[in-house]
């Protein structure tokens, strides 16, 4: 005897919508509280295009609850093909304000979009931030005066310790104490311990002790 295969019912695929949005909800709180307050994430619902968003948290552009799905969105719901995830594109909110977008398209099972996740970053305070860090971190070459306030030496014990661990495919913090009496044996064998204060250049690179370093040293 054939068996038919069952269908799903439209009871079913709405009570699978259903779940898939109470998902997406949680998705979206819990993106919006982490980025808080600087990015904007929005839930639209697709499949009803003329009131799609459906929750809208961080709100940096003004929209409400209810209003009708972007460009984008339309995009989406005319043509399944098109591209499922666009991040870090341009964007700007509605005073103006410079913003970094990513959208991401939700499907169903049978490849139609039903949602779409958004990201709006408000860039504006971190280009201040930026600007302020800039402002910060110049120095003038041309008016410095001669002045190091490292020991001579002090860099090349920490290229040497550089390479050391990058050889180990490690970082100079991680080396293993066998490890740093290894080094330290190459740094001695280098000279690089007879330069003034070496113990604690390389305890401070290494992030152990002077003590530790004069225990490995042996």
């Amino acid at each position: 005897m054939s068996r038919r295969k069952s269908v799903p019912s439209s009871s079913k695929a709405g009570a699978d919508r259903k779940v898939l949005f109470d998902q997406l909800q949680q998705i979206a709180k819990g993106l919006g509280d982490t980025f808080a307050p600087f990015c904007e994430v929005v839930l639209h619902d697709l499949t009803h295009p003329k009131n799609a968003i459906l929750a809208i948290h961080n709100n940096l552009s003004g929209r409400k609850v209810g209003q009708p799905a972007t460009e984008l969105g339309l995009a989406r719901i005319a043509d399944p093909d098109y591209a499922q995830v666009i991040a870090n594109y341009a964007n700007s909110f509605s005073d103006g304000r410079q913003a970094k977008s990513t959208s991401i398209g939700i499907k169903d099972a049978d490849g139609d979009y039903v949602a779409a996740l958004c990201l709006n970053v408000d860039l504006t305070l971190f280009q201040g931030l930026q600007s302020a860090i800039g402002q910060f971190i110049k120095v003038d070459a041309q008016n410095s005066p001669r002045e190091m306030l490292s020991p001579v030496g002090a860099d090349a014990i920490r290229e040497h310790i550089d390479r050391f661990a990058a050889r180990r495919a490690t970082t100079p913090r991680a080396l293993t104490t066998e490890d740093r009496r290894i080094l330290l044996r190459e740094l001695r064998e280098a000279g690089c311990m007879q330069v003034r204060r070496s113990s604690e250049i390389i305890a401070a690179h290494l992030g152990v002790s002077r003590a530790t370093v004069y225990a490995d040293a042996r």
